[in-house]
């Protein structure tokens, strides 16, 4: 961070002349309010050192629901209220249904464009129906459910086999991180595909510029910017290397299948080769960026939910004793958790319906742009601004969620029974909402309550050396990571085999 603010005072003398020049381009009647401005890089002395999601919070707090930032040369609006929300991703979603033409985000779609990052268009709708009617309709999820329970076994065998090791805590991270990537892999593309740890390396990379920012984002103005920018040149790097790899992957999938190797439809990566055979929508870049996509809104999101919500249950005794005693009765006699009983764990559900308003994957979700000028809770938004929603604010906003609003409490939607994440409750918003909401929350779903229940299953958990506390610090990222790993003493609570099992 303190090298990103070297590099722009480097900047400064050959900046003021540009923001100069632009500052009123883009003069409003009434802006948002927001906090006190530096020449040349605006709010970003506001969010230094800070997370970037509670940093907007507290200025919000102090400025409004709807507040204008000035990211250097880039015009920021955050809306951090349910109402401020709905505005803008329902009463105006059409006025903010496209995606920010920054140089990152305009360098990760130059080989093609997918669904997360299309702006809104033909492309787009043709993809995001595909999307919703083939790849991740309520049938196709389904179809992996026996994919997902093997993985999920696999999970405990894994767990299993550590907590013979020694007596010593497990480090549950890594393992649910490995789990969550292996169900999104067998589904997206198949499980015995070359080069899996690189293929997965290069996805991740992919994710972690995707929610940066880089100088060329703060002042496209500046060609030295870019010239400076070693974000910029590592985003062009890994377009290189997820191109390099998704083709090997593509190309093993079709010489298996022409070698008859593969079933009809047996993962999304033969739906999409399928349908472009057919004379489909789809050119080979488009089928990268998909899965590029697919992978990026499935596995991080979930991993990150299941590992909060064990950090929350380890913290909070007697959601974690009901949370156990229901799945164990609804599983009384089962030697494994199996999807079948997912409906019936009410209180899992509970559980991640908590988790997720806490802990929002995205707490900015992903930006927006204004396609043209708008007003909003009365103010006017400007043409081309990036507008950011804040999940994380709302979600722990005390209007709303009342004074333990901080606090983990999954009893709470019992009480509000109809406030759900499908992007009708703007209270709720950590999937989005509108045109852009994400398209694969059943999948995601059924991941994470697979996991945390085969968890509480078959362990018995203990905080390590009997503390009384669980670091619950968050990382400095733009997605909601864990700034510590989940260690855990785990004790098996049912009998099983170290082998994982086969779908």
């Amino acid at each position: 961070m303190y090298l990103f603010f070297a590099a722009i005072l480097l900047l400064l003398p050959l900046l003021v002349r540009a923001r100069k020049a632009r500052s009123r381009k883009h003069g409003l009647t009434n802006p948002p309010p927001g906090p006190w401005q530096l020449p040349v890089i605006g709010s970003l002395h506001h969010l230094v050192g800070a997370l970037p999601h509670r940093a907007m919070r507290d200025l919000a707090l102090r400025h409004g629901p709807l507040m204008l930032l000035r990211m250097g040369e880039l015009p920021v609006v955050v809306a951090s209220s349910a109402e401020a929300a709905r505005e803008v991703m329902k009463t105006h979603d059409v006025a903010f249904a496209t995606r920010p033409g920054t140089h990152t985000f305009a360098t990760l779609a130059s080989d093609s464009l997918g669904i997360v990052l299309a702006p809104h268009g033909e492309h787009w709708r043709q993809v995001r129906k595909l999307c919703v009617n083939e790849l991740l309709s309520a049938r196709r999820v389904r179809s992996f459910r026996g994919s997902r329970e093997a993985e999920a076994y696999s999970l405990v065998a894994s767990l299993a086999s550590a907590s013979l090791v020694s007596e010593a805590p497990v480090n549950v991270s890594p393992l649910i991180s490995t789990f969550v990537a292996d169900a999104v892999m067998s589904a997206v593309v198949g499980d015995r595909i070359g080069n899996r740890d690189a293929f997965l390396e290069g996805l991740n990379e992919g994710l972690q510029v995707a929610v940066g920012f880089s100088l060329p984002d703060l002042f496209p103005s500046s060609r030295l910017a870019r010239a400076l920018s070693g974000t910029a040149r590592r985003v062009d790097a890994v377009v290189r290397k997820m191109v390099r790899l998704m083709d090997g992957v593509i190309e093993e999938k079709r010489a298996r299948s022409a070698a008859g190797g593969d079933g009809d439809d047996q993962d999304l990566l033969n739906v999409l080769l399928r349908i472009h055979a057919d004379g489909g929508p789809l050119d080979m870049g488009t089928i990268r960026a998909v899965i590029r996509d697919l992978f990026g809104a499935g596995s991080e999101s979930s991993s990150t939910t299941i590992q909060w919500a064990m950090a929350e249950l380890m913290r909070n005794p007697a959601a974690l004793r009901r949370a156990q005693a229901e799945v164990r009765g609804a599983l009384a006699g089962q030697s494994r958790v199996s999807e079948d009983a997912l409906p019936e764990l009410r209180y899992v559900q509970l559980v991640i319906k908590e988790t997720l308003r806490l802990h929002a994957p995205l707490p900015l979700l992903l930006p927006r742009e204004c396609r043209e000028p708008c007003r909003v809770l009365g103010y006017d938004v400007p043409q081309g601004a990036m507008v950011l929603v804040n999940a994380w604010a709302i979600g722990r906003d005390t209007a709303t969620w009342g004074p333990d609003a901080e606090e983990f409490r999954p009893e709470r939607f019992e009480e509000a029974a109809a406030v759900d994440f499908r992007g009708a409750d703007f209270e709720f918003v950590p999937f989005g909402a509108g045109r852009r909401m994400c398209p694969g929350i059943s999948f995601g779903l059924a991941v994470m309550e697979l996991a945390l229940a085969s968890l509480l299953f078959h362990f018995d958990w203990e905080l390590p050396g009997g503390a009384g506390e669980l670091d619950m610090a968050e990382a400095l990222a733009s997605r909601d990571h864990r700034k510590q790993e989940v260690r855990l003493v785990a004790a098996r609570h049912r009998a099983c085999s170290c082998r994982p099992a086969t779908s």
